[in-house]
């Protein structure tokens, strides 16, 4: 995808919007049924929770510009996954289900286009 004529992403939080569309194009095309984007509690924020195979899959989505030398996943610190958790939790609140934390990284072009995209299953266990 390119910008399409549109200006490019000014901040981090415009690329990760166009980051989390691309993601959840991803994940369905995986098999993932999705169920809520950004998912938000006092305590923290879910990018997306869907549903694969049988578990519910909370899924943070990491991405970088092509021109950054660092890999999106080590950006999830413990203390992210922590927050993510605690999210978690309010999300499954009067709800019994097998749980799963997933981590996409989307790296995009300074033009645009996705140039690659990573699914970590399992990524991380809940700190709780």
């Amino acid at each position: 995808m390119l910008w399409r004529g549109r200006r490019k992403p000014k901040t981090t939080k415009e690329l990760g919007r166009i980051a989390e569309d691309h993601a959840t194009r991803y994940l369905r095309s995986r098999g993932y049924r999705i169920l809520q984007r950004n998912y938000t509690t006092p305590r923290g924020e879910i990018d997306i929770i869907a549903e694969h195979r049988d578990a519910l899959v909370f899924v943070e989505v990491k991405s970088r510009t092509s021109t950054e030398d660092f890999d999106p996943r080590d950006s999830v610190t413990p203390g992210k996954q922590h927050r993510i958790t605690l999210a978690a939790a309010a999300y499954l609140r009067n709800r019994d289900r097998v749980t799963r934390f997933d981590v996409v990284e989307v790296a995009i072009t300074p033009e645009g286009r996705v140039e690659k995209i990573d699914l970590i299953e399992g990524a991380f266990q809940s700190s709780r």
